[in-house]
This record gives C-alpha cells, sequence and structure tokens, in this order.
C-alpha cells in the first residue's frame, strides 16, 4: 500500500503529460484553419488592441462646473421700458451646472391676497351651487360673480391670465448673452488635474475670444444664439415656449502621451421641445415655470408674479481616460490566445463529421480500448494500432500521409 501512495505521488509530482496531436495533410481543413486563425488575430490587433485599446486601463474623472452669464436685456410692453440684468433672467442665480435663461415671460403685477372672480371661460357658473369647494384646483367661496359669470375664489387676485403668450417673444435680446464655463476634472487613478482653461487660454485671450468649433474651439465663453443653433434649433421659436438644450464637456484623454495633450471638447444637443414641430395636438410643448417677487405695500403683502419661458441649459461632463498597463495587456493577450482554440474546433468538426474519409480520421485521433478481461498491457483492442500495423504493411508512414 505504502509502495502504490508513494508511486502515485512521485508520478503526479515529477511526470508531465502532454496532449497528443495528429499531423493532418489537407489543403481544404489547413486553408481553413488559417483564415480562422488570421481572423483571430485580426480580431486580437484591431479591434481589442488598436480599437478598444485594451492595453491601457481607465478612469473617469470627479469633476465641478462653475457657469456665468453676461448680458442686458431691453423690453418695450406698452410703452413700459425695463431693462433686464443677470440678476432677474437667470434662474437660479448661483452659478450652478443647470439653470434656466429667461427669454420669454407673462407678467401679473400688484397680486395681493383676496377674493375675485376666475377668469371668463374657467369654472362657469349659473348659481352658487356650482362654485361648491373641493371641486376645482382653486378653492372656492361658493359663490357666482354675476359680472363675469365665473366662481369666485380666494387667491392671489387679480388672476393670472396666461393665455396669450407673447409672440415675438420678449426677450429675443438673449440671444447675444454670453456663457462663461469653468470646469475641472480629476482622474484620480491617475493622479492628473485639468482645466478647460488649458495652456494658451489666459486672461487676455478669454477676454476677446468667442467659442467657434473651427476657430476657436477652446474659448470656454459661448454666445447662447450659437448654443442654440449649434444643438439644432431655431432661436425664436425656442425662445417663445421654452427648451432644454445639454452642453456636453468631452474630455477623453491618453495619459501615454504628455497630459497637456488632455483638452476638453464641447457638443451641443437638443434635449427637450423642439418647437420647429409646431404641433398643436403635444401635451406640454416647450418649458417654464412660475416664479414670485413679493414685496410690502403699506401693511399689505403683494407680489409680482411671473410665468417664465426660457431655454434649460444642462452642463454634462463626460471623461474617459486611458494609460498603458500590464495587468490589463496580459489578460488581452491570453484571452486572445485562448480564442485561438477556436480554429482547432472548426477543424476538428471539419474532420470527424464532414469529410468523406472522416472515419479514418476518427481512428487516427482517438485510440478505443476494450474492457472485457484483456492484459492491459497487450495491443489486442487498439484501433489506434491495427491502423498501424495495416499502415506498416502497407509501406505507408501515418506522418506523410495526405487525404484530399
Amino acid at each position: 500500500m505504502k509502495s502504490q501512495i508513494t508511486n502515485a505521488l512521485s508520478d503526479f509530482f515529477f511526470e508531465y503529460e502532454t496532449p497528443r496531436q495528429v499531423l493532418v495533410r489537407n489543403r481544404r481543413v489547413g486553408v481553413v484553419c488559417r483564415l480562422i486563425q488570421l481572423g483571430v488575430l485580426a480580431y486580437i490587433i484591431g479591434w481589442v488592441f488598436i480599437y478598444e485599446k485594451g492595453y491601457q486601463s481607465t478612469d473617469t474623472a470627479v469633476s465641478s462646473v462653475f457657469t456665468k452669464m453676461k448680458g442686458v436685456g431691453y423690453t418695450n410692453v406698452n410703452g413700459e421700458e425695463r431693462v433686464w440684468d443677470v440678476a432677474d433672467y437667470v434662474f437660479p442665480p448661483q452659478g450652478d451646472a443647470s439653470f434656466v435663461v429667461m427669454t420669454n415671460y407673462i407678467i401679473t403685477e400688484g397680486q395681493k391676497m383676496g377674493k375675485c372672480p376666475e377668469l371668463p371661460g374657467k369654472h362657469n357658473c349659473s348659481s352658487d351651487a356650482d362654485c361648491e369647494g373641493g371641486s376645482f384646483k382653486r378653492h372656492m367661496t361658493g359663490t357666482c360673480d354675476n359680472a363675469t359669470k365665473t366662481c369666485e375664489v380666494l387667491a392671489w387676485c387679480p388672476i393670472e391670465n396666461d393665455h396669450n403668450i407673447p409672440d415675438p417673444p420678449l426677450l429675443m435680446s438673449a440671444e447675444n448673452y454670453t456663457l462663461f464655463i469653468k470646469n475641472s476634472v480629476t482622474f484620480p487613478i491617475f493622479d492628473v488635474t485639468r482645466s478647460n482653461l488649458v495652456e494658451g487660454i489666459d486672461a487676455t485671450y478669454i477676454k476677446k475670444c468667442l467659442h467657434n468649433p473651427r476657430d476657436a474651439p477652446l474659448c470656454p465663453i459661448f454666445r447662447l444664439g450659437d448654443i442654440v443653433k449649434e444643438s439644432g434649433f431655431n432661436f425664436e421659436n425656442i425662445a417663445k415656449l421654452g427648451g432644454a438644450i445639454g452642453i456636453v464637456v468631452d474630455w477623453t484623454c491618453n495619459f501615454d502621451v504628455d497630459v497637456k495633450h488632455c483638452k476638453p471638447a464641447y457638443n451641443f444637443h437638443g434635449l427637450y421641445g423642439n418647437p420647429e414641430e409646431m404641433d398643436k395636438a403635444r401635451a406640454s410643448v416647450g418649458y417654464n415655470f412660475r416664479c414670485a417677487k413679493h414685496y410690502m405695500e403699506g401693511t399689505v403683502q403683494k407680489r409680482t408674479l411671473l410665468k417664465v419661458f426660457g431655454i434649460r441649459i444642462d452642463i454634462i461632463v463626460q471623461s474617459l481616460a486611458r494609460k498603458f498597463d500590464i495587468i490589463p495587456t496580459l489578460t488581452a493577450i491570453g484571452s486572445g490566445v485562448g480564442i485561438f482554440g477556436v480554429a482547432t474546433v472548426v477543424c476538428d468538426l471539419v474532420l470527424l463529421y464532414l469529410l468523406p474519409k472522416r472515419q479514418f480520421y476518427k481512428n487516427m485521433k482517438f485510440k478505443y480500448t476494450e474492457s472485457h478481461g484483456q492484459d492491459p498491457d497487450s495491443d489486442a483492442g487498439s484501433t489506434e494500432t491495427e491502423v498501424s500495423k495495416w499502415t506498416l504493411q502497407k509501406g505507408t508512414s501515418l506522418h506523410t500521409l495526405s487525404m484530399d
């Protein structure tokens, strides 16, 4: 027993097993094998290494965005002139990566809390019974106003009338507003920090530059009209009803070269509310919201209500950095070598199941043994042995056997 265990351990530690190979000289199978191997090689080199850059590790950035709008708007509504500055037309005013620039509005001034009739066409009534509380969005007082034939409500009065949207938009001058974007990114794995104010973008350059995809692609100052145009919208149409535009700051960097080549690219996308469709059946076209500015007039609290139509701008930072790393390189090479086994599998299928002399190839590839009490050291029952004897009798070497 001890001897058997010793022999087993000796065989395990001091013997090496290698797969058995059969050399088959067949033009068709050889061509199929080489074509598959070439295809796998092209996939590994072309797709994995060149296109997907499988020899590099990747990292995404941690980023921050700061924005600043500049420009002055002018309106003249019913002879009332007004100038609008950044504090008036940007919501919210903190300089976030997502904000709204007002381009059109409906203003209701001097509202105060009280009781007043609804607008004509809304909550019509013929008697007080038609104005029971809880039936509508506003709080009903239960009284039908005889002059307007609408229900009386407890609300901010006078009631806002937003049926008629100004056309053309009141703040068409917003087309010439400018937007300054300051963006910094950090790639923590590679310990690299970059800003969109790259080399050559200094204070002197910023004062006179204006972003242009062809002539000034790195300038961080954008004209609002150009942003709308690059996103595929018409400014007058989107200014009337509002919409949303995405500015993508793309950081795609290769740190195998100098870090100074890591520069941002700006792309503009229309996200919502393409007014050019002008489909009257569509629900909730454009983008709008309401805001109020409260004040005191004596002891009475009043407010100015604005229904704002504007362009919502979302600044989205997209990043991907790459750098050579031995681990993904070896992983890509190893997986590629494994894929080479596909050629062997396909060729075996062709040899064993498709070619006319498939039975002969099976006898060459596999060794069959009988288990009916025969001597394990005997050559009897071995198909390979019988075939070998037959081959030797015929004077033909298996190594040089050619089967087409």
